[in-house]
């Protein structure tokens, strides 16, 4: 197993990039947001990666940090949701915004990928909202002891819901009201938490 590459970049493609390890250059295909940080031909780099082995081929993926080869991971445990397609999605959203489009269902930043329809975008949800309730509201005292689902979650929905009906996109919604009530503790009312969320967003 290949976890990681270090060497020097020869060049780079489309969805890939090719690394000289001692002479021995290695296709790694990467995502967009990896290939634009990758850096210039012939300077240093280092990938994490994850390798695929297939009777046909042996496939290497490249991450520019772990958090965006944790998150390939987790993508293509999804039914439906193969190394391309995953590769895609981390094109168009960084790692804490796919995990907050996930959270806070947001099927239209999820479709702005590459073979993500409407299905897929609501398998998407279906299946990682649970591993991401985590990400919803922060680690802080609005999560439950058992680091499971925020307590108030049902006032943190209720509140997101509100600012969506005056207008907002639920993904701006969404970030306003996890980051007001983190602010505002566990016992916050929804009232409170749409107040603060109208205040995060217009400043």
């Amino acid at each position: 197993m290949i976890a990681k590459l270090s060497g020097l970049l020869d060049s780079v493609g489309t969805d890939h990039c090719i690394v000289d390890c001692g002479g021995v250059g290695y296709l790694v295909y990467c995502s967009a947001r990896t290939l634009r940080r990758v850096g210039d031909t012939g300077t240093a780099v280092s990938l994490r990666t994850e390798m695929q082995v297939r009777e046909d081929a042996i496939t290497l993926f490249g991450f520019i940090d772990a958090a965006e080869r944790d998150w390939f991971r987790r993508l293509t445990t999804v039914q439906g949701v193969g190394s391309r397609v995953a590769l895609a999605l981390l094109s168009v959203l960084e790692p804490d915004k796919l995990g907050q489009a996930i959270a806070a269902q947001d099927r239209t930043a999820l479709a702005q990928a590459d073979g993500v329809g409407p299905k897929l975008a609501n398998r998407l949800i279906s299946e990682l909202k649970d591993k991401v309730a985590d990400l919803q509201f922060g680690a802080g005292p609005a999560a439950t002891a058992s680091g499971g689902a925020p307590a108030g979650a049902g006032v943190t929905g209720d509140a997101v819901s509100a600012l969506v009906n005056l207008g907002y996109r639920r993904a701006e919604a969404f970030a306003a009201v996890a980051h007001a009530a983190q602010k505002a503790g566990p016992d916050a009312k929804v009232e409170q938490l749409i107040m603060m969320g109208l205040k995060e967003l217009s400043a």
